[in-house]
């Protein structure tokens, strides 16, 4: 199954629709919330933080002491990375560049969402996900991964042959 995940041409189209549907909904939330006037997550923060009391709390206490006393005090700040972050993730995932990475914030995204208390469709993306960070480079092979990933091996090789004739000629 694995290997059908990672080499399969016709798995690299299915889970290229799979990227490109994730890459539209953080993109389509990202913007939405860059044009809808000036996003503040302090309002969402604060009910995370409330939902985290009661007989039956939906919001974990060490995720509400996290909310509570880095998030919310920084509120401004993670409503910059929120929408940027959610526009970053979307472009890169529909373009299929540097998918992993951008899958891997995606669901960074999606579980903090999780964490306090939201359920709406991030449990369904972070399923998706999963299926396109376990398929590997596959999942960008109908993307621009197919260029990006080589050039940068190459450039990496590169860099590592430069300094390791640094390191001899300075011995």
């Amino acid at each position: 199954m694995l290997d059908i995940l990672r080499k399969n041409n016709f798995a690299a189209g299915v889970l290229a629709i799979i990227r490109i549907y994730l890459g539209y909904q953080f993109l389509h939330a990202g913007i939405e919330k860059l044009t809808s006037g000036a996003f503040d997550a302090s309002g969402f923060l604060k009910g995370a933080i409330a939902a985290s009391t009661g007989e039956h709390p939906a919001v974990q206490g060490w995720w509400a002491a996290f909310l509570e006393h880095v998030a919310l005090p920084n509120a401004e700040v993670f409503s910059f990375l929120v929408q940027w972050g959610e526009i970053l993730v979307g472009i890169a995932l529909i373009l299929g560049l540097l998918t992993n990475f951008a899958t891997l914030m995606g669901m960074v995204m999606n579980f903090s969402f999780l964490f306090s208390g939201t359920v709406s469709t991030n449990g369904q993306m972070i399923l998706l996900a999963f299926f396109v960070l376990v398929a590997g480079a596959n999942a960008g092979k109908f993307g621009l991964d197919y260029y990006a990933i080589p050039f940068m091996k190459k450039y990496i090789a590169a860099m590592k042959n430069k300094n390791s004739h640094k390191a001899t000629n300075a011995a």
